[in-house]
């Protein structure tokens, strides 16, 4: 008995070691892979130099990303990128998010085809990202519009009060402090805030006549921050067509020369090592779990136990 519970234990050990090769061997392979291979699962090659079509995805809140500009005025010079294809799901985000990636796809607009397609939401700064494609797509239920400016704040001040707290505040001028949570606005205040949201609001309605090609006076009708459904905004003239990538990649191919049959590749901002080592780090991991601790004691860690 002793001497077969050490040839089980040399065995375990062997097929661990083995298990290990065999996981790092897989690493290494699926690294080359990556690297080489015409089309990932998004249909893209990694290597470069091949004609695509560059997938950007905005989603959630859009703030000022330098990397992605950078990466976008990378991408308006690469002759490889036959057509940039904005797919946007976002309620919104910064004013200075929205403008900076607008004027990013301005340029990109002048130098290629840009198609933008909404999906379920594309409102505010959501929606001013689509202005500089040449053409807007969107389904029959996108939320739209909401073309508009808000800022917000809140007043504590009674709160402070009723817990016996005394804010003190210095300040240069009078209305350096404003908004402040600690102090109701003063008339004032709310009148230089309102100036400003104002100006601001009149940018994204400039934006909006010069991508939609609309006098200001009808895009101020429509820029009372209310939003549209994609059939609504079709007919107020804020997108051109229902429909979503398939369409827009027809749309290319009919009437800029972009194949239908080129891959998309996704815009993607990390470095080539970082996706390639990453997914096959995540490889590895699931490798070395199913063969090292067993698959039935892994799939064991996520079902209900007694």
């Amino acid at each position: 008995m002793p001497l077969d519970a050490d040839l089980l234990l040399d065995r375990r050990r062997l097929k661990r070691r083995l298990s290990l090769w065999r996981a790092a061997a897989v690493l290494a392979v699926a690294g080359v892979v990556l690297a080489l291979t015409l089309a990932d699962d998004r249909g893209a090659g990694l290597l470069p130099g091949r004609e695509h079509v560059a997938r950007l995805n905005v989603e959630g809140f859009i703030g000022d990303d330098r990397k992605l500009l950078e990466e976008l005025d990378r991408l308006r010079e690469d002759a490889s990128v036959r057509a940039v294809l904005v797919a946007i799901d976002s309620p919104g985000g910064s004013v200075a998010g929205g403008e900076s990636l607008h004027a990013a796809l301005t340029r990109m607009a002048e130098a290629k085809p840009v198609v933008a397609v909404m999906g379920g939401t594309a409102a505010s700064a959501g929606y001013m990202v689509a202005l500089p494609a040449q053409r807007i797509f969107a389904r029959h239920s996108t939320v739209t519009g909401s073309i508009g400016v808000i800022l917000q704040s809140f007043d504590a001040s009674g709160l402070l009060a009723w817990i016996g707290v005394t804010p003190e505040t210095v300040a240069s001028g009078r209305f350096k402090d404003q908004p402040s949570p600690l102090r109701p606005l003063t008339e004032e205040g709310r009148a230089e805030l309102a100036r400003v949201v104002q100006d601001l609001h009149a940018q994204f309605v400039a934006m909006v006549a010069a991508g939609r090609r609309m006098e200001p006076a009808r895009v101020q009708d429509l820029a009372d921050g209310r939003v549209f459904t994609g059939r609504q905004a079709l007919e107020l003239g804020l997108v051109d067509a229902i429909g979503g990538e398939a369409e827009a990649r027809t749309w290319l191919a009919e009437t800029r020369g972009v194949p239908e049959n080129l891959p998309a590749r996704d815009v993607e901002i990390r470095g080539l090592a970082e996706r390639t080592f990453g997914a096959a780090l995540g490889f590895f991991t699931k490798t070395i779990a199913n063969e090292w601790v067993g698959v039935d004691r892994v799939r064991a860690l996520w079902q209900p136990s007694l």
